[in-house]
């Protein structure tokens, strides 16, 4: 733990101060820095949280530690605070972990990619659940970037941003399925243009709880920052980003338990399907920030149905058709990807229920 005057370090770490009231030490990269201000003065009380925090920690700028706090790297009493505006209390210790950095390129790393196409513009790969798309904290490394590095070569390092090179769209991380990316400045450009003007034809495939009704309609609602969960998203009345989702039911199973559905995205939200669907009623199986699928759900379903779907370890959701125009040649170019075995699995399991 760092504190201001005073510094704790292990043997093998190395403290460095950077300023006469904030001591920083050199952490490996899996460890977060912990800094935590003296308690807050009576004087201060009423103080807005980031500004308090930008008083006693100037080496960060106040922009720095707004996002840090919506972030959920602040906490006080083992509280996490999530809103900058929050109004500091006398005595309140309070502590705020700055994510571990990384790297400012990202390294070439030999993983194993099912790609579906390519040529001296672009690669489309069929990405597996649990793979992340571009290093960030928490997730440094052994990223699609990094296997798309190695795969590609250091021609590709640079393309749309250093530190997600050839990406133009992304996944979550447990989320499967088809993507672009590009390899070369030129192609990046007209896919991003694609994907801005809302051209791109992109379908998932999702498993939901219950059965939707209609069973074909669209999902419109602005997209941001849960007012209540920094960490999530949420359909907002003010603010936040335009998006709108087209569903259509393709089967249901367990008496309207569970439904299979598809989904085609008219904009690319971050979390859009999962936040949509769950605004009707209806989240993901699998998924644990959005899905949960009540008791009256559960009622209509067997003992293993129910512990299979229950116990399914990512949200149900695979990205399995992407269409768009070649950035070069102006050729539609159409792309399909079959279920994984995950999904499919449960899918021939609820055939039977």
């Amino acid at each position: 733990m760092v504190l201001i005057g005073r510094s704790y370090a292990r043997p093998a770490e190395t403290a460095r101060f950077c300023n006469p009231t904030l001591a920083f030490r050199t952490t490996p990269i899996s460890s977060p820095t912990i800094l935590a201000p003296a308690p807050v003065d009576p004087a201060e009380a009423g103080t807005r949280l980031d500004k308090w925090l930008s008083r006693h920690l100037p080496d960060l700028s106040r922009t720095r530690l707004k996002t840090l706090i919506e972030e959920g790297c602040v906490s006080a009493e083992d509280v996490t605070l999530t809103d900058p505006s929050a109004r500091v209390k006398p005595g309140q210790a309070i502590i705020l972990r700055l994510p571990p950095d990384i790297p400012a390129e990202p390294e070439p790393q030999a993983i194993e990619l099912a790609v579906v196409y390519e040529d001296e513009h672009l690669i489309v790969v069929d990405k597996p659940a649990g793979l992340v798309v571009h290093p960030a904290p928490g997730n440094p490394d052994r990223t699609l970037v990094n296997a798309l590095l190695a795969h590609c070569g250091q021609s590709l390092s640079g393309i749309g941003g250093v530190r997600r090179p050839g990406i133009v769209h992304r996944l979550d991380k447990d989320t499967s399925g088809l993507m672009v990316a590009a390899k070369t400045d030129r192609a990046h450009q007209a896919l991003a243009r694609q994907f801005a003007a809302h051209t791109i034809d992109r379908a998932y495939r999702a498993l939901v709880w219950g059965l939707p009704r209609p069973a074909t309609g669209e999902i419109q609602g602005n997209i941001g920052r849960s007012p209540t969960n920094r960490k999530t998203m949420a359909i907002v009345k003010s603010g936040g980003k335009p998006a709108l989702t087209r569903y259509r039911v393709l089967a249901a199973y367990g008496g309207g338990a569970v439904a299979q559905v598809e989904c085609r995205l008219a904009t690319g939200r971050t979390h859009q399907i999962r936040v949509h669907m769950t605004s009707i009623g209806h989240p993901l199986v699998g998924d644990p920030t959005y899905g949960r699928p009540g008791a009256d759900r559960l009622k209509a379903l067997s003992a293993e149905a129910k512990s299979r779907l229950t116990t399914f370890p990512r949200q149900a959701l695979h990205a399995w058709k992407l269409g768009f125009l070649h950035p070069e040649t102006g050729e539609m170019l159409r792309f399909e990807s079959k279920i994984p075995n995950d999904i499919n699995e449960l899918i021939e399991f609820l055939d039977q229920v």
